[in-house]
């Protein structure tokens, strides 16, 4: 099993990794698979299943499908060109895809929220189509957004983990057990045998400008979010409060006025700032989704910032480890709200920044295994209720606690030598059962909990 550290923390844009970034891959996908046909599309259909369909306005799928076929993807992705793209498009229910010839599209016809069952492979499944000028289908493909920005398509899906064949890796770890053995007997961290895979995979060039590139995105977005105000998008004139707290912060600093639990508002305000500009469609990074993208970067900020004896030179240690945490969940469980509720976005977002934290302050194998293995525990159960279908209440403040969570379950492990009693594959499995049985009204289609019982406006 191998997911790169760049797939596990991708540059994209607010507010939904599975809703917003994934729709946008599929659409550049089936471009793809438009330009290879051959024949010549007069208009392309769209429709979107399950929860995408649910939650997708307010997730801004609608948005991210139409700038997809339009040929915008998440990492190069324009403001400013997307909206002209967008108001040419409605204007004149045409689009234009990169090497392709003008077609029919109608935003109001020919992308359509299906509203029935969802799709038998996922939660977020989506139909693109290709028609000729009677409207009839000459190419489609299925696609499923399966959390993380990571797509696949119903063949692809099918296929299931032994889709892997890339190159072999020296430390193909599959399991928590695994990778604390491997380390054990080859007396790496986890950061360097992540490492040795990364290189074994994709080649030493570019990993550390990659990662480094990585947190520069990472720590952008929190300077940015601490320093706007206003209202979110949406309807539900949701405050941004990032930047009120950390000015507080900033003006009680040095007064001796504060009690020792106020670094925990530090955290929170990082945390808030990533994700008030997730939920405002900004650039962030998912880590590993964009709903719970404050959590790595809150935790991260924090270290640096606020631990003494913090380095810039630890980050990619951090970032690797976080990432072979993130992989076994991924790939045992889900990172997927709606397939496995928000248990499965900041859950996992706490356990990988856990990790990392336990990494970059000294901890063993064992003491980071533990760290990430608390922190998800303690998010056993936890719904995605999105009110509104917006990322934002509960989302952003869930992200700040999600990060305390993490600090505190990084402290845990290094009071200990590692040896607890639940293990982290344990836990990943518990997740994934509690994820299948959680009823589906909890699983970000704004039917149940927080979104039916706090009004929409």
């Amino acid at each position: 099993m191998f997911l790169s550290v760049f797939e596990m923390f991708k540059v994209g844009i607010g507010p939904s990794s599975s809703h917003t970034m994934g729709p946008m891959v599929a659409a550049a996908r089936f471009l793809t698979l438009v330009r290879k046909a051959p024949f010549h599309p007069k208009g392309l259909r769209a429709t979107l299943h399950g929860s995408l369909a649910f939650t997708g306005v307010g997730h801004a799928t609608d948005r991210a499908v139409i700038l997809g076929l339009a040929g915008f993807q998440p990492d190069t992705y324009d403001h400013a060109r997307a909206e002209a793209t967008l108001a040419d498009i409605r204007a004149t229910n045409m689009i234009t895809p990169p090497g392709l010839d003008t077609m029919a599209f109608d935003p109001a016809r020919d992308l359509i929220f299906d509203y029935g069952p969802a799709l038998p492979g996922h939660a977020n499944g989506m139909v693109l189509a290709a028609t000729d000028a009677q409207g009839d289908v000459l190419l489609k493909e299925t696609y499923y957004s399966i959390g993380g920005g990571f797509v696949m398509t119903a063949a692809e899906l099918a296929a299931g983990k032994a889709a892997d064949n890339g190159p072999p890796v020296p430390y193909p770890f599959k399991t928590a057990a695994e990778m604390l053995d491997m380390a054990a007997k080859s007396g790496l961290t986890i950061a360097q045998m992540k490492r040795a895979n990364e290189v074994a995979r994709g080649g030493a060039a570019g990993l550390d400008d990659g990662m480094a590139r990585i947190w520069a995105v990472m720590t952008a977005c929190i300077d940015r979010g601490l320093a706007t105000n206003g209202i979110l998008p949406g309807g539900l004139k949701v405050r941004r409060r990032a930047k009120g707290i950390h000015d507080a912060l900033l003006a009680e600093r040095g007064l001796n006025l504060t009690a020792p639990h106020v670094i925990n508002d530090w955290m929170s305000a990082y945390a808030m700032a990533v994700n008030e500009e997730n939920a405002a469609g900004g650039q962030v990074v998912t880590a590993p989704t964009n709903g719970a993208a404050g959590v790595m970067p809150a935790v991260m900020r924090y270290w640096l910032d606020h631990v003494p004896g913090a380095s810039a030179a630890r980050v990619p240690d951090f970032l690797l480890t976080a990432a072979a945490i993130g992989g076994l969940v991924k790939y045992n469980a889900s990172i997927s709200g709606a397939e496995a509720g928000c248990q499965a976005e900041v859950g996992s977002a706490a356990a990988m920044a856990a990790a990392g934290l336990a990494a970059v302050l000294g901890g063993t194998p064992e003491q980071i295994e533990n760290a990430a293995e608390i922190a998800l525990e303690h998010h056993l159960g936890m719904t995605c209720d999105p009110v509104r279908g917006l990322v934002q209440v509960p989302c952003i403040e869930r992200n700040g606690l999600g990060a305390i969570k993490a600090v505190s379950a990084a402290s845990l492990a290094l009071r200990g030598d590692g040896q607890h009693l639940v293990s982290l594959d344990v836990c990943i499995e518990t997740m994934r059962q509690t994820g299948r049985d959680m009823h589906e009204k909890y699983k970000e289609t704004s039917l149940g909990g927080l979104a039916v019982n706090v009004p929409n406006c």
